[in-house]
C-alpha cells in the first residue's frame, strides 16, 4: 500500500511529531511505501520529498507574519506543491496528522476530489475549538466554540488579541464542521474522550474511531527497576500543562523533583521553585529512559483536555507510575496498579497524591510487561491496516 502521512513538522518534536516518525517506521516495516508531506524546517529528517515540502512560515509582525496567517486557508504554494507530490507517488491513502496553520485542511479537499482515502489521526481538539485546547484565556476549561466558532471573537481567545481571534474565526469559518466531514473518511481519536467530544461537537459517529497510541517497545527496554528518590516531570513547560500547580505543590513536598523539558513558561517556573526542584531542560530519549525508568513516579499536571499523552505511555513503558490530573484522556491510561490520579488544579490533593506515590509500594516490572502489550505497535498496526481498508 502506498501510504502519504502529513504533519505540519518532520522531526522529533511534539507527541504529533514524535507518532508520526513511529508510524513512518511501523508501516515501511510492513513493507508500504511511505510518503511525507510537511512543512520545510531546518530540523526537519532528510527524505526525498522534501523538495514537495512548502516553505517555513514564520508568525511574527511584517510580510512573513502576513503569509503565516494567510497559510491556513490554503494558499497556491500549498495546493501546488501537494498536488505535484500527489501526482508522483499516487498514493492509496493520505493519513493526515495535525496540520492547521503550518499546512491546511485544504490538502484534505485536494485527496477527496482525487478519490483518495482520507484518515484523520487528531492530536488536539482544533477540530472543535479554535485555540485546539479548549482552554479560554488559557486557564478556564471551554467548550462554547463546539457550536458556535463566534464565541473565539467574544472571548478574544487567541493571545488574548481581537485581530489574531478574527483570523481564528474565519479559518474556523472556512474549514467548517460540515466540510471536514465531508472530505474526511475516518477521524482517529486516540482516546474515548476526544472521540466523545468530537461526537458531542457534532461529528458522525460512525466515522469517529478510537485507537490508542503506539510505542516502539524495544526502545523502552530496561535491565533492572530500580528507582531512585525522586519523582520527575516530561514535556513543555507551558501554563496549559499545569507546571506552575506542579511548583506549588513541589515546594511544599520534600521529595526531590526532576524537570525534563522547555518552554514559554520555563523563566517564571525557576522563579518560583524551590531547592529541591532541578530543571534539567531538553534531554534525547537515552537521556529520558535513564532519568524516567529510575523516578519513583512521573507526574502529569495538566490544565487541560490532554488527548492521549505520550509521557504516560513512556513512562509505564519503561516501569514507571504515573500521577496524573483527572482531565481529558489522562484517566483511561491510569488504574490503581499503574499510578493515581488528582484534581487538576488542587495544589493541595497533588501534593497529598505525591506523598501517597512515595508510600506505596508499585510491581514496576509489571507496568511495564502491562503497558508494553497495551501499546503494542503490532496491534495498533492491525487496527490502523482495518482502518485504511473501511
Amino acid at each position: 500500500m502506498k501510504i502519504l502521512l502529513a504533519n505540519k513538522l518532520y522531526y522529533r518534536r511534539g507527541g504529533d511529531c514524535i507518532y508520526l516518525l513511529n508510524l513512518e517506521q511501523l508501516l515501511k516495516k510492513h513493507g508500504h511505501e511511505i510518503a511525507i508531506f510537511a512543512m520545510r524546517h531546518a530540523e526537519n529528517l532528510q527524505t526525498p520529498c522534501t523538495k514537495y515540502f512548502p516553505s517555513e512560515v514564520e508568525f511574527s509582525p511584517g510580510l512573513k507574519g502576513i503569509k503565516a496567517l494567510l497559510r491556513p486557508f490554503g494558499m497556491r504554494e500549498i495546493k501546488t506543491k501537494f498536488n505535484l507530490l500527489l501526482d508522483d507517488f499516487k498514493p492509496d491513502v493520505v493519513h493526515l496528522n495535525n496540520i492547521h496553520s503550518q499546512l491546511s485542511p485544504v490538502i484534505a479537499e485536494i485527496a477527496r476530489h482525487r478519490g483518495i482515502k482520507v484518515v484523520w489521526t487528531l492530536h488536539d481538539y482544533k477540530l472543535l475549538c479554535p485555540r485546539y485546547d479548549c482552554l479560554r484565556n488559557g486557564e478556564m476549561i471551554c467548550e462554547k466554540c463546539f457550536i458556535d466558532k463566534r464565541n473565539v471573537l467574544k472571548y478574544r481567545c487567541m493571545k488574548n488579541s481581537l485581530p489574531a481571534s478574527v483570523i481564528a474565526f474565519f479559518e474556523a469559518v472556512k474549514w467548517s464542521r460540515k466540510k471536514l466531514a465531508q472530505y474526511t473518511d475516518t477521524f482517529i481519536c486516540p482516546s474515548e474522550f476526544m472521540a466523545s467530544k468530537m461526537r458531542q461537537g457534532g461529528f458522525d459517529k460512525n466515522k469517529i474511531v478510537t485507537l490508542c497510541n503506539f510505542i516502539d517497545s524495544e526502545k523502552t527496554k530496561r535491565t533492572d527497576y530500580n528507582k531512585s528518590d525522586y519523582y520527575c516531570y516530561v514535556g513543555r513547560l507551558s501554563p496549559e500543562k499545569g507546571i506552575e500547580t506542579l511548583l506549588k505543590a513541589a515546594n511544599r513536598l520534600p521529595y526531590k523533583l526532576k524537570v525534563i523539558g522547555n518552554g514559554d513558561a520555563s523563566g517564571a517556573a525557576c522563579n518560583i521553585s524551590a531547592d529541591n526542584i532541578e530543571f534539567l531542560g531538553y534531554k534525547n530519549w537515552d537521556e529520558i529512559k535513564e532519568i524516567v525508568g529510575k523516578a519513583r513516579f512521573v507526574i502529569l499536571p495538566s490544565l487541560w483536555y490532554e488527548n492521549n499523552p505520550l509521557s504516560v505511555i513512556e513512562a509505564q513503558c519503561l516501569g514507571t507510575p504515573v500521577l496524573g490530573a483527572d482531565i481529558g484522556g489522562i484517566p483511561e491510561l491510569i488504574n490503581t496498579s499503574n499510578g493515581m490520579l488528582f484534581e487538576s488544579k488542587n495544589v493541595e490533593d497533588l501534593k497529598d497524591k505525591a506523598s501517597k506515590m512515595f508510600e506505596s509500594d508499585f510491581d514496576y516490572e509489571k507496568i511495564a510487561r502491562d503497558a508494553r502489550q497495551r501499546y503494542a505497535a503490532e496491534r495498533y498496526y492491525d487496527e490502523l491496516i482495518r482502518i485504511y481498508s473501511l
